[in-house]
């Protein structure tokens, strides 16, 4: 693994496996039940460009439970890129302050252009319609927990990508992920002008993996061991894409009659959030809320091991996780959600 995580494509399947299995030895951090030092002392600079809730958050939330602290910073009117500072100055600059960086912006290419500049880690959260290398590990964490608890393997199993396939970042990182591992069948369903891109498909189908295209959700999909859906990202439509595209008609809708006719009760539903709630937003139903397949909440949940274990590789600390462990004495409940199983 290299000294920045800004795509997928700089790591190997023993890459992967590390982290997996680093973040495995953070759950009980994660869930609030012990409390290490790890990271005392060091900074983390919070560079967002782009709009954030979960992505900035749980980073920040993943170094203060090893110990670390974070400054942060949001939207480019309080940085001096407002005044026309380059990424190169900036790197420079921030590098000096911290220990480590994760930075979003709308920019495809952006963050590598950052990390160019100095030596200091440097994460990617998510360049435009680029890739979220973070997201999709947490993804993978996510479907290995889940298929372990549900007796499943992943190698053989059929997964389901839809959504906005084109723009939709976390997708484009999960499935040069996914096409790491053992044969899996993959099927990818979008609104016509949002299918994935073409070089990612022949990525995966050269490396051994079963891929197919299709237009609509209304087809037999009777063996999904995986449903991951994206909303739309209409703040990447052109000017021609906004004024041609008519919206998402129920032909693209994962809710619980989709589940329920087309899936198993060990079909996991995966999103990588935000999901529009609005009414007539088509985005992953608010009914499937309740619905023990439904992983979301899960899903970010596993983000906070994941991300740990992305800091104590590239800091390496790993190998010291455990010194000075201690018991948390604070009240945790023993569900975060009221709706939780």
């Amino acid at each position: 693994m290299s000294s920045h995580l800004l795509s997928v494509d700089s790591l190997e399947r023993e890459n992967v496996d590390h982290l997996l299995r680093v973040a495995a030895r953070m759950e009980p951090i994660a869930q609030r039940r012990q409390i290490t030092r790890v990271l005392e002392g060091a900074v983390l600079g919070n560079l967002f460009f782009e709009a954030s809730t979960r992505t900035r958050v749980s980073f920040n939330a993943a170094f203060c439970r090893l110990g670390g602290s974070v400054c942060d910073t949001t939207g480019f009117t309080f940085s001096s890129m407002a005044k026309g500072e380059s990424l190169y100055d900036t790197s420079r600059v921030m590098s000096g302050y911290c220990d480590a960086i994760v930075m979003r912006h709308p920019d495809q290419g952006s963050v590598a252009e950052f990390a160019a500049a100095t030596n200091v880690p440097v994460i990617n959260g998510g360049d435009g319609p680029g890739e979220h290398p973070s997201q999709a590990l947490l993804d993978l964490y996510t479907i290995d927990k889940e298929f372990a608890r549900l007796g499943k393997k992943l190698a053989g199993a059929h997964i389901l990508l839809t959504g906005d396939l084109k723009y939709g970042r976390t997708v484009h990182s999960l499935i040069k992920l996914l096409s790491l591992y053992d044969p899996l069948r993959i099927t990818l369903v979008s609104p016509p002008g949002l299918e994935m891109p073409g070089h990612l498909i022949d990525l995966v189908a050269s490396r051994g993996h079963q891929i197919e295209q299709r237009e609509t959700l209304s087809c037999d999909f009777s063996d999904l061991d995986v449903v991951y859906t994206t909303r739309i990202q209409k703040e990447r439509f052109t000017t021609e894409m906004n004024e041609s595209f008519s919206g998402v008609s129920q032909d693209f809708i994962v809710d619980r009659a989709f589940l329920d006719q087309h899936c198993s009760p060990t079909t996991i539903v995966m999103h990588p959030l935000p999901r529009d709630s609005r009414p007539g937003a088509n985005d992953l139903n608010v009914n499937l809320n309740g619905d023990p397949r439904l992983a979301i909440f899960r899903q970010t949940d596993n983000g906070i091991p994941m991300r740990m274990a992305i800091f104590a590789t590239l800091l390496q600390v790993e190998n010291l996780i455990e010194e000075n462990m201690r018991p948390v004495r604070w009240f945790v409940p023993k569900q975060i959600g009221v709706l939780d199983r």
